[in-house]
């Protein structure tokens, strides 16, 4: 058994003052793929992560204190590869590719759109570069791990209010059909498939006490290709986990 977890820490360094490290340590998790790391690695102490008893690779951006990703894992990949070969989102630290035997874990922190409409404009972009680069890689590469912060819930289930966010970034029509174009295409949203009615959120504003009140988004999900679909033990947020805005998202695989 494999236990993934995938979790935007809104800032590495603010979480590990939040006791992120003590968490880690008490947990033991096969694989942590943090998003929104906004740190290089060298800020963070190496030697640190190893007496974790982690491996840890990192692609961060070329922008301090911006974006980023991190791959933490028990057993060294066979392969790393940082980035995606696309400049203008591997500058931003945006995906993150482990191999292990024959699966491919992705750590991927797709663009945010709510700065306005030029970002939203590159996200929409991202998302189709997204699906036509992850074709390419099932051809070499056909059992597939994407986890991470997607910035999109899915459906009304997914978001506290559908009504009031009906014209906001990440919960747009477009959004939400890239998507379930996605789902179509050949992957298995891992909580959906262990629970189906399952209302939970991963994502709440600092804003109105929404955490409190669970007036959240559900916008981290780990998919898996169709091919390693029966192998989905359990999925499930861990809601009691604070460190961010978001929590962290775990999945039990048998691999």
């Amino acid at each position: 058994m494999t236990s993934i977890v995938s979790y935007n820490v809104n800032g590495i360094r603010a979480a590990i003052n939040k006791n992120l490290f003590d968490w880690l340590a008490a947990e033991q998790f096969d694989i942590v793929c943090f998003q929104e790391t906004k740190a290089q690695p060298s800020d963070v102490g190496p030697l640190h992560l190893e007496t974790l008893g982690y491996k840890h690779y990192w692609h961060s951006a070329e922008k301090k204190g911006y974006s980023g990703v991190a791959t933490f894992c028990k057993r060294e990949p066979d392969n790393v590869v940082v980035g995606c070969g696309i400049e203008k989102y591997d500058r931003e630290g945006r995906i993150l590719r482990t191999d292990f035997g024959d699966w491919t874990l992705l750590n991927c922190y797709f663009p945010s759109g709510t700065t306005g409409d030029v970002r939203q404009a590159f996200k929409m972009e991202f998302l189709e570069d997204f699906q036509h680069w992850i074709t390419d890689l099932r051809a070499q590469r056909p059992k597939l791990i994407v986890v991470g912060d997607y910035n999109i819930a899915h459906t009304e289930q997914d978001i506290h209010d559908p009504k009031g966010n009906k014209n906001s970034s990440g919960f747009l029509p477009e959004e939400r059909a890239w998507m379930t174009r996605w789902l179509e295409n050949g992957f298995t949203d891992a909580f959906r498939h262990s629970h189906p009615d399952l209302v939970e959120y991963s994502w709440w504003t600092f804003r109105a006490n929404a955490r409190a009140n669970n007036k959240g988004w559900r916008i981290d999900y780990q998919s898996v290709s169709n091919n390693l679909r029966d192998r989905i033990v359990d999925a499930r947020h861990l809601n009691g986990i604070v460190h961010s805005d978001h929590c962290p998202v775990l999945m039990k695989i048998d691999l």
